[in-house]
């Protein structure tokens, strides 16, 4: 069972919305009484938010780091056992292989341990820090302590420092971390050398002799280089994580997941900060907020949705403007599906569900009816089927971006005259034909259309162009459901048909007439909550079987 606001995924050109007046598709939406004081600022997550997410990370680059010194102390143990075979060469002691074969499987089994996907506490991943860097760091102590004294008593210095450098720079890039606890953990590794000269200076006489001022000084300058430029560069990459963290911060809400995008903005799955209610963002980023005609039917979605109430409509919670000029508004997360997306995926509806559905539409049509608002782009992606309160098969009506109001005060540069609006599946005659007087009756046949849909698998009309759909909208009659599904109840047959009646006078006066005749239907009350229910914990449960293409 799939969570959330059903993104906007038409893979039929056909399911988009045309709107020729402002050219952008429809999307999900909410809104809320517009805030025209001040501005939403973006804000930081809480510390442990982002602490969630940096362990997160922290075993992520752990693991990779883990698994790259695996890789590279196998390659050198393979190399080193095809030169020499098991012997030990002329510069180590005989305690070189295991050593270095421990720290082999050590980094080995770290990464493993760093693979499983059990949880590990904080303290493990520290410790498992300690270990990935700290094992190659004594084993190059060790291996440059003996291969510098054999050399020594030969009467040459060999100091390498390319190990040391590779161990820090690995540790800066991979791991997160604070400034200050870099620059301990590599301050260590930087002193880690030098000590190395010291230890030599004390131990080996041969060495002695032959390490000078200008030995200790470019060793010196090199590591303290190489640890200065990883603290840095560990601060740098630090802060760039802050931003863009911080960046998913919009007003007291965090963007957790992108739901969907289009010409309108982007749809997000967020979080409230305080009270850690999901919810679903929409944003218009600033680069759209240049069009007005896109600014202001975002705003007039936003005003027409915060007027209904009715539980059926999707309930707004927040309206704003953050401090990069991105507009939002805040709506209810929906547990569910849209209703394309359940036919697409299980196939057609009993005719006692479609019933059942239809009339909880019809009630929420019947608020914005009241209020002098039609809807205009009713179509099966923007009525979502939720779970409300343990309620299922709760009807939400989504995506008021369209909408206008009946009493004709729209302004004229959002609705030019002549502009087809609406998904062309299901739009009725007289947006087809671009009619300027388009009112609540157009919603009926918008909402015949998806009754149609949801009975047969198919809209009343199809066609591989927007355009002859359209035509056909205006022009052809629609084939009866039963033709193509005979089990559709003739009652409920007749009470779509009439929806999709060409002329606006010959369809039902208003939603509340259909959702009385659709009362009346024989199959009407035999679909229920715990009809719904039922269905939909056998759908999460995997044993509803997928709809047969061409159905």
């Amino acid at each position: 069972m799939k969570l959330g606001i059903d993104p906007p995924r038409n893979t039929d050109p056909l399911e988009a919305t045309v709107d020729a007046a402002e050219s952008t598709p429809s999307k999900a939406a909410n809104s809320a009484a517009p805030r025209h004081s001040g501005c939403v600022t973006f804000v930081t997550g809480s510390s442990a938010e982002i602490t969630c997410e940096l362990e997160g990370l922290l075993r992520r680059r752990l693991r990779l780091a883990a698994i790259l010194l695996f890789v590279g102390f196998s390659v050198f143990l393979l190399w080193h056992v095809a030169r020499f075979g098991l012997e030990v060469d002329e510069l180590l002691g005989p305690g070189f292989v295991l050593f270095h074969l421990i720290v082999t499987a050590a980094l080995g089994g770290v990464a493993a341990l760093l693979c499983r996907k059990c949880a590990l506490p904080v303290y493990v991943l520290r410790l498992s820090e300690w270990l990935i860097f700290g094992l190659p760091a004594l084993f190059f102590l060790a291996a440059q302590y003996e291969a510098a004294a054999e050399v020594a008593s030969r009467g040459h210095l060999m100091l390498e420092a390319g190990p040391w450098l590779a161990l820090m720079f690995t540790y800066a890039l991979f791991i997160p971390n604070t400034m200050r606890r870099a620059a301990v953990v590599l301050g260590i590794m930087a002193a880690m050398p030098m000590g190395l000269l010291l230890l030599l200076d004390l131990t080996v006489p041969q060495a002695a002799d032959l390490i000078s001022l200008d030995h200790v000084v470019r060793l010196g300058l090199l590591v303290g280089c190489a640890a200065i430029a990883g603290v840095l560069g560990v601060d740098t990459i630090g802060t760039l994580r802050r931003e863009a963290f911080e960046a998913k911060q919009v007003g007291q809400y965090h963007l957790r997941q992108r739901l969907g995008s289009g010409g309108m903005g982007e749809v997000y799955l967020a979080e409230h900060q305080l009270l850690k209610r999901p919810c679903v963002v929409k944003l218009i980023r600033p680069d759209k907020a240049g069009d007005p005609r896109v600014l202001a039917r975002f705003q007039r979605e936003v005003q027409a949705t915060a007027q209904l109430s009715h539980w059926n409509t999707v309930e707004i919670f927040d309206y704003g403007i953050a401090d990069d000029g991105t507009f939002y508004y805040v709506m209810e997360y929906l547990p569910g599906m849209s209703l394309g997306e359940l036919v697409a995926r299980y196939g057609p509806m009993p005719p006692e569900r479609v019933i059942y559905l239809l009339r909880q539409a019809c009630d929420a049509l019947r608020e914005a009816h009241a209020a002098g608002l039609v809807h205009r782009d009713i179509k099966p992606a923007n009525i979502f089927a939720a779970q409300r309160g343990g309620v299922y098969d709760v009807v939400k009506l989504l995506d008021f971006g369209l909408v206008k109001p009946l009493a004709g005060e729209a302004s004229p540069e959002l609705s030019l005259e002549g502009a087809i609006t609406g998904s062309p599946l299901y739009m009725s005659p007289e947006q087809a034909l671009g009619d300027a007087e388009v009112d609540a009756r157009s919603d009926i046949y918008s909402l015949g259309a998806v009754g149609y849909y949801l009975l047969t698998g198919r809209p009343p009309f199809e066609g591989d162009r927007p355009i002859k759909v359209i035509l056909a909208h205006a022009h052809e009659e629609v084939t009866p459901p039963s033709r193509l599904r005979p089990e559709v109840p003739a009652d409920l047959e007749q009470v779509i048909l009439r929806a999709l009646a060409k002329r606006p006078e010959d369809r039902y006066p208003d939603v509340v007439a259909l959702s009385e005749a659709l009362g009346q239907c024989e199959a009407a009350g035999r679909w229920s909550r715990e009809e719904a229910a039922r269905w939909w914990e056998a759908a999460a449960r995997g044993e509803l079987l997928p709809a047969v293409a061409g159905v």
